[in-house]
């Protein structure tokens, strides 16, 4: 595999496994250092990316608290020296029927994916910017286009990815950022098939031009295009990775 991101550092949130976990295998492979953020330890992943080659650390953290954002940055920083590559992959998606949904239930998912964002974003630009460098890939969905039950807040707080994205390529483009969203369907993971989203792996394969549900390996090469050099024109845009779920 070609190392395109070879001299380079990625940092990764909710790298404990499922996708995130392969993002961080990926950028590896690429040639890239890795920082994993998780809310337990990502051992696994850490050593998953060391059989690399590559440097790896990993950090608990907190993606909605301000404090634990700023020591992980720290860490990475005094690691690894800098951040060249952040992919905010952190967020969850609890089903929530709106009329039962607490406040708290709603701050909670728009905390860890769209505060998450904002915190991770604001720890490693200034560097960024410094180096007149970066790649930020934000994690969105395409439940924002086909808006299922249930996920009001989910849907709430991927939209305001996909505006902060936007937002932000418009700012760091004269620092040479790149800043784009993914926006994967439903993709099988150990997380997705113990949760309610498994009865409708097959429904929603079958609305797809390509009718299968994918597995993290199938998202994992646009990340890495979206890192790479390749791709230093395009800002401010999401890709759907869905299998033609969502036809844009």
């Amino acid at each position: 595999m070609s190392k395109r991101l070879a001299g380079k550092v990625a940092v990764v949130t909710g790298g404990s496994k499922g996708l995130g976990q392969a993002f961080a295998k990926r950028l590896a492979e690429d040639g890239a250092d890795v920082a994993i953020a998780a809310t337990s330890l990502a051992t696994e992943t850490e050593e998953i990316v060391k059989a690399t080659g590559q440097r790896a650390i990993a950090q608990i953290c907190d993606v909605t608290d301000p404090e634990s954002v700023a020591e992980f940055a720290a860490v990475v920083q005094a690691q690894l020296g800098k951040c060249d590559i952040l992919v905010n992959n952190a967020g969850i998606y609890p089903f929530h029927a709106f009329d039962e949904m607490s406040f708290e239930d709603w701050r909670k998912v728009l905390a860890v994916s769209l505060d998450g964002t904002f915190l991770m974003c604001k720890a490693f630009i200034p560097g960024m910017k410094e180096r007149q460098f970066g790649r930020i890939i934000n994690l969105t969905s395409t439940a924002n286009w086909l808006v299922i039950p249930n996920l009001a807040h989910y849907n709430a707080a991927k939209m305001g990815v996909i505006g902060l994205t936007r937002a932000l390529a418009t700012e760091m483009g004269e620092f040479g950022i790149t800043v784009n969203a993914v926006a994967p369907g439903l993709v099988r993971t150990g997380t997705t098939e113990a949760g309610p989203q498994l009865h409708m792996f097959d429904p929603i394969a079958q609305m797809q031009a390509i009718k299968r549900t994918a597995v993290p390996d199938e998202i994992v090469g646009a990340v890495s295009f979206l890192a790479c050099q390749d791709a230093a024109l395009i800002t401010g845009q999401t890709l759907a990775i869905d299998g033609g779920l969502v036809r844009l």
